[in-house]
């Protein structure tokens, strides 16, 4: 199937008239799930940075990164409206389902990006608000324009634009970044390429009807599959990290650690399964695992920090 240049094709009287898009449809470009991890992580990294931040400074520093991240899925729905229209999993995004013009996305994420990057560098400081500033420019151009349609290792690099919102967090406390900044960093670029390929794996033709390069399609089922593990393996052990920098407790890492196991246990599940399974049942109880996974693992990094708080403040009191 020939996939049409959204730059050229959709909406070819976009200069005559402008969508009858509401609310919800503007908020969808902003993909909120996505974003809600992006927000999660981002707040895991500030509340787990030494020091402190005035707690209105530290709701806008979240709200700054939250729009920013809506400003990058908002450039990355324009830019990739030709695929998504032919895609089962994206066809009803916004832009291809008729409902937003792409000039429209393509302002509002501009707008948005300098909005958040500005407001947050005023308001905050502006080393964050250039890691924010890098992480959209990362996500939208560096990985949509570039990476996604050019090579299979498109999701290993451009997963680092995932894997920035807890440092983001952290240098709105901090002003700069540390060594447990770069273990949450890690922790999340490492699982990406496991968690998407997860999905890659059961959405092959799609991607293959609009000639993405996902792994599976260039590599093949196995070879994904095996990669997969290595990833999987090495997101296990690198979430235990935090309990040896002096970040989290022996408990935290512990529990990482089963949650882990259970993680590579999804993955080896995954390589068992044979080549061309329809059902792709492992690949999809993966990616749902590979989610609850990433929550899991920052929940347990802020409740052990909490906890620990709260060990002091006793301790304080007696």
């Amino acid at each position: 199937m020939t996939v049409i240049d959204n730059h050229d094709a959709l909406g070819t009287d976009a200069g005559l008239r402008l969508s009858e898009a509401g609310a919800r449809d503007f908020f969808e470009l902003l993909k909120p799930r996505v974003m809600s991890l992006v927000v999660f992580t981002a707040f895991a990294g500030l509340v787990l940075a030494p020091g402190h931040i005035n707690p209105v400074l530290g709701a806008v520093a979240i709200l700054c990164i939250a729009v920013g991240a809506g400003a990058s899925g908002a450039l990355n729905m324009w830019y990739d409206a030709d695929i998504d229209a032919v895609m089962s999993r994206t066809a009803k995004r916004p832009i291809p389902d008729g409902r937003i013009l792409p000039q429209e996305a393509l302002a509002f994420g501009l707008m948005l990006s300098a909005f958040s990057v500005v407001i947050l560098g005023l308001a905050v400081n502006w080393f964050a608000a250039g890691l924010l500033a890098f992480t959209i420019f990362f996500y939208a151009v560096v990985y949509t324009m570039w990476l996604k349609r050019s090579t299979p290792q498109n999701i290993v690099i451009g997963g680092a634009s995932g894997a920035f919102p807890p440092m983001i967090g952290w240098a709105c406390v901090t002003g700069g970044v540390s060594l447990d900044s770069i273990v949450l960093f890690l922790i999340i670029f490492l699982w990406t390429p496991a968690h998407f390929w997860a999905l890659a794996l059961f959405k092959m033709r799609d991607y293959g009807s609009v000639g993405v390069p996902m792994m599976p399609n260039v590599a093949g089922e196995a070879s994904t599959k095996n990669q997969m593990l290595v990833y999987a393996v090495t997101t296990a052990i690198i979430a235990v990290v935090p309990s040896f920098t002096g970040l989290a407790s022996l408990g935290y890492g512990l529990f990482a650690g089963v949650l882990g196991i259970i993680f590579v246990g999804c993955s080896i599940a995954v390589r068992r399964m044979p080549d061309g399974d329809e059902k792709m049942l492992p690949a999809k109880k993966m990616f749902a695992y590979s989610v609850f996974y990433l929550f899991a693992v920052f929940s347990a990094l802020l409740a052990d920090h909490f906890a620990a708080r709260l060990v002091s403040l006793a301790g304080g009191v007696l």
